[in-house]
């Protein structure tokens, strides 16, 4: 995500990891490859980030749909291990990350669209977690999906609850 929003355009995921790689075979070596340094031109894309503003917007207008990543019991306010407040931001529906992926490989892309079978690829999505790292996989869900406006609300919740006027929600 971060690589694309510099501008990185030949930026791919290793679906199941090394570990799967290793499985099927593919070759490994334990020599260090020594590459020029290339140039590369940050181009960002502002426009696959939210602002707090943004959420905001969101929130009064329904204009987007906000998706919180994290895992149910942190959406709800059962529990909380990173941040000082529990919930989740007000109209957030919650779809847990890791829902996108099976045996540690992502979903297809059938699967990934019956996940998010209730929206439109129209609609417009901001998606956050607790710091902005687990939303990715969503966003990523989403963009596989079809959807074509989602972005990132990268402050997450850690950014949401750093300011008190900030209202917050438990429960479902």
């Amino acid at each position: 995500m971060k690589l694309t929003h510099l501008g990185n355009k030949n930026v791919y995921i290793l679906n199941g990891g090394y570990k799967a790689w290793k499985q099927a075979n593919y070759p490994t070596d334990n020599e260090i490859p020594h590459f020029e340094k290339p140039v590369f031109n940050v181009s960002c894309h502002p426009s696959m980030l939210a602002t707090m503003s943004d959420v905001k917007e969101s929130i009064e207008q329904g204009d987007a749909i906000l998706i919180d990543s994290r895992a149910y019991n942190r959406y709800i306010g059962l529990e909380e291990p990173i941040d000082k407040k529990c919930g989740h931001i007000p109209t957030a529906i919650n779809k847990v990350w890791t829902d996108g992926f099976k045996d540690g490989f992502w979903k297809s892309i059938e699967e990934q669209k019956k996940r998010f079978s209730e929206w439109n690829e129209s609609d417009s999505f901001i998606v956050y977690c607790g710091s902005g790292v687990t939303a990715t996989p969503n966003i990523i869900a989403l963009l596989e999906a079809g959807f074509t406006n989602v972005r990132l609300y990268a402050g997450s919740f850690s950014d949401w609850i750093s300011y008190e006027e900030n209202p917050i929600e438990t429960g479902e």
